[in-house]
Formats: C-alpha cells, structure tokens, sequence
C-alpha cells in the first residue's frame, strides 16, 4: 500500500488507484528508458534479475510508439488507455479526473488542472522547475490561489482549490484544448510547450497577469526570505470534459519520476534496484505461481506491455535457461 502524501497530479492518480487495488496484478512503471545519451549511459549499468526473469516468461505486444515532442508523454498514453479515456494528444481529461477524486463535483464542464509553479528565467530561456521543488504548504497555497482567483473569475473562469500543488479551472473554452503534460515541461523550454491554439490566448494573457500578481506578494517575499523557490507562475493541463472509467486500472509506480526529470541519474538507477527489489520481485513472484500478470514499461517515446499467455512446454522451458539483456529492450522506448 502507497503511504505517502500525493503532492503532484501524477502522484495523486498513482495514490488514487493504489487505495482501489489492493493486489494488482499490472504494474505500469513509466520513466523507464532515458532519452539522453548519460541516461542511456546509466540504463546500460542496471543490473535487475527481476525484471529480467519476467521479461523472459512474458510476451510483448506491439509498442505504443510515439515521439518524445508529443504533448502526451507514453505513461499517460498508456493509462488513459487502460482507464478506458479517448482524445487526441494533449486532450486526455486528467484535469476532471483527478478534481472529482479532490471531492469536486465536475458535471459536464471541460476543466483544467492548474499546477503553481515557479519558472526560472535563465540568459536565453524560460525553464519550469519541478513544482515538487517548492514544498508548498495549505496555508502557503491557499493564500496565492486567492490573490489570482479574480482575474480568472472576472473573465468567466470557475476556479477552485483542490490541494496545494492542485487548482482546477472550468470554462467552454477548455473543451479539447491541447496542452502539454507537466511531465514534458518539467527542467525544459516553456516556450516550446505552450501550444498556438486559438483558445490559449486568453489564458497566455491571464498568465502573465498571474506573474505581475504575484511578483510581490508576502507569501512569495516571505520564501524569497527564506531561500525558498517563489511562486511565480503555473502550468495548465488535462484539459476536456469528464469521462467514465471503463476499464482496469493498473498499479502505477513513479519512483523513477524524480531522479529523471531531474536529470539524476545515479538516483535514478537507485530508483530502479528498489522497484526490482519490491514491485517487480512481487510481480515476479505472482508469475511462477502461474498468476495472469502484465507489465508496462513507458520511457519518452513509447511504452510496450509485457503479459502472461500460454505457452508450450518448450516455450516454457526455453524461458527458464534465457535471460535477456534488460538495456537493449528499454532504449528503444
């Protein structure tokens, strides 16, 4: 069982569903394969006897092959899929999703998730740090919703609270508005992220008077005091309408998440022994016990699922003697 306090909207949907399953059978793991070369530098050093002892029992489907520009990263691809939610790229309703498990009732509004955030200006870019950085508190949190709540209001926007590093915005405007996953935007160029959709530019414009409101506000003051990151912006994302959950969901694990936006791959690695070590062992486990299982993997591209078939006694046998390489079949997602 996941204990920990949800704090990003990513780590609230893995909360979600980790308090609904109590013994899943599916494990989506995304951030599993790098994108750079030190990161793939790192994947080559992983040692995981898990993880390969199922990768040789399992069977591949086809991959979910995608690029890694797209505003939907893999993992949300995958989910979304499972969850049983349809749209295009950067149009899956995260947003609705995630306020109705925040205890807001959604109806038939198109809303979008709102993620405070502080962007770092640098000599020839604006860059959006990971909002798990500025360890924003109820107090903290509530206070700057307040101070920018009018000028979404003014313009017809409906905002509401639903955690620190959650605010929720519904409007016409919102219905199949593309937008770009935090997980892209997270340590990269805002600018190439922020979509040229028509629909956006009342929102690019509330933005920047969301920057000039909280340039000097005594929440931001009293961090900057402090030595702590301020608030000067947010990012929008999930936007559309809420849809029924028809399918199964699996147990997400994000434990790579951090160590790979923030571009740490020695953690990172860490990260994967600990996964090979808990979720994946007890995977593996369910598997000789002859347990339907499936796995997922999603790195910045695609994601490809591993699952339990029937297989001859052969096939079986093969499985036993062969160990594959776990590099060659992650750097391709």
């Amino acid at each position: 069982m996941l204990t920990e306090r949800p704090t990003t909207g990513w780590q609230r949907a893995r909360h979600v569903l980790a308090t609904r399953i109590i013994r899943p059978m599916h494990l989506l793991i995304p951030f599993a394969a790098p994108g750079s070369e030190a990161g793939r530098s790192a994947l080559r050093t992983l040692a995981l006897p898990n993880l390969q002892f199922l990768l040789a029992r399992l069977l591949a489907a086809p991959a979910d092959d995608g690029e890694d520009i797209s505003l939907t990263p893999p993992h949300e691809r995958a989910l979304a899929s499972l969850l049983g939610f349809t749209g295009g790229d950067g149009r899956l309703p995260w947003a609705a999703w995630r306020a109705a498990a925040d205890g807001i009732v959604v109806g038939s509004q198109p809303w979008g998730e709102l993620t405070p955030a502080h962007w770092h200006v640098g000599t020839d870019q604006v860059s959006l740090l990971d909002p798990a950085q500025l360890m924003l508190d109820e107090v903290g949190s509530r206070a700057l919703f307040d101070a920018v709540a009018e000028l979404f209001t003014s313009e017809g926007f409906d905002l509401r609270w639903g955690a620190p590093q959650r605010w929720y915005l519904s409007h016409a405007s919102l219905a199949g508005l593309p937008c770009a996953s935090l997980d892209r935007v997270i340590g990269r160029n805002v600018d190439r992220w922020l979509t040229a959709d028509p629909a956006s530019r009342l929102l690019r414009r509330l933005q920047n008077e969301v920057q000039m409101q909280l340039y000097n506000h005594p929440i931001n003051e009293r961090r900057e005091t402090l030595g702590q990151l301020t608030v000067n912006s947010f990012w929008l994302s999930g936007c559309g309408v809420a849809q029924p959950v028809t399918g199964k969901a699996p147990q997400v694990d994000d434990r790579l998440r951090g160590p790979a936006l923030g571009v740490d791959w020695a953690a990172w690695v860490r990260a994967w022994d600990t996964l090979d070590a808990g979720p994946l062992a007890a995977l593996a486990a369910a598997c000789r016990n002859g347990a339907d299982v499936r796995l997922t993997l999603c790195g910045e591209r695609a994601s490809v699922t591993w699952a339990s078939s029937r297989r001859s006694a052969w096939q079986r046998l093969a499985g036993i003697w062969r160990s594959p390489a776990v590099a060659p079949l992650l750097e391709p997602l």
